[in-house]
């Protein structure tokens, strides 16, 4: 059996996936905000169960369904459970939910607890037992349990989420998942100690740099540049595209990406430029004196700037959520535009 999990983007529905990755380490983990991005992600999840000989165990988590998207899911799981079995079940503890969870037998709704606790009861495993007093953090500060005395904690853990932002989950979704769960794994050690969560408080800004840290210390910033500039090295094939014969790398809202894209030119000079394109539809370019950004910044927008480094905005720019789709629309653009 496959496993997929589909969670919301907070530190409700991280933590649902730490305790699923437990028991299904092979599964596929992708999560979504509420809004478009929810059937993006739920079409991406039927496409692979339709493409897999496997049966399938869709689990969804922290996310309340309008009754739109749960019509449309359920229809279309009945479709491919005439092929293979597929097993469906939501879990989920928002109110805005009730009328939709009480049509559909999949749809559990419970708003005394927090989607983590749902899906550790919902589990039900000895082997997630270690994990209890994470689930217990996030729990009293999800629903918001003041007086507990995991509140505390659970605050800086929702923190710790938060500002987990060095990863783009568009250009490396599966590094950014992992990311997250490093820092919700890093809390376990302060847990239940006296003062743990502020001793975790004091901790995180290593646990960050423990995760990008390979050879030597460095400061954060520049872990994170060597992080993403290797992760670029390895996967430039697929991030690829081309203009007017030049060869370019294609990042979507990256940190740092003016560093980042000097750093990648120089380290690959068989590539010509580097654009990084944000979710507005703004874009920098990047060159190593291969090529003049500038005119092409021009070309393709009206935009501007100088031969190494210049910028724009693409008018017909829409939000992407899955960087293959990303990377088409942004070659066919510039295709166009040669």
């Amino acid at each position: 059996m496959k496993f997929y999990h589909l969670s919301h983007t907070d530190l409700d529905g991280y933590t649902c996936q730490l305790l699923t990755k437990e028991l299904y380490p092979e599964g596929l983990f992708l999560n979504a905000n509420y809004g478009e991005e929810v059937l993006v992600r739920i079409d991406q999840i039927l496409t692979a169960i339709e493409n897999s000989s496997q049966e399938a165990f869709f689990l969804i988590t922290d996310l309340n369904l309008s009754e739109e998207e749960a019509r449309y899911l359920d229809h279309k799981v009945q479709q491919i459970s005439k092929i293979k079995p597929v097993k469906l079940q939501l879990l989920d503890h928002h109110l805005s939910g009730l009328e939709t969870s009480m049509r559909y037998q999949w749809y559990h709704l419970d708003s005394t607890k927090s989607a983590t606790k749902i899906t550790y009861d919902y589990l039900a495993s000895p082997k997630l037992a270690p994990l209890a007093p994470l689930v217990e953090a996030v729990n009293a500060v999800d629903i918001w349990l003041s007086d507990e005395e995991a509140f505390e904690f659970g605050k800086v853990l929702m923190r710790a989420l938060d500002e987990a932002k060095e990863i783009n989950r568009v250009t490396f979704l599966q590094e950014n998942i992992a990311y997250r769960h490093h820092m919700l794994r890093s809390a376990l050690p302060y847990l239940g100690q006296p003062e743990g969560h502020i001793a975790f408080d004091d901790e995180i800004w290593q646990a960050k740099k423990r995760f990008f840290l390979k050879e030597r210390n460095d400061t954060l910033d520049n872990l994170v540049s060597n992080y993403i500039l290797n992760l670029l090295s390895l996967k430039r094939e697929q991030m690829e595209i081309t203009y007017r014969g030049h060869r370019g790398i294609l990042t979507y809202g990256i940190q740092n990406s003016s560093i980042i894209g000097n750093a990648f030119l120089k380290a690959h000079p068989e590539y010509h430029f580097f654009m990084n394109v944000t979710p507005k539809g703004t874009f920098s370019l990047r060159a190593n004196n291969q090529m003049d950004v500038a005119v092409m910044a021009d070309a393709i927008a009206g935009g501007g700037g100088h031969p190494n480094a210049s910028g724009g905005r693409i008018k017909e720019f829409r939000d992407y959520f899955i960087y293959d789709e990303l990377k088409a629309f942004i070659t066919a653009y510039l295709q166009a535009r040669e």
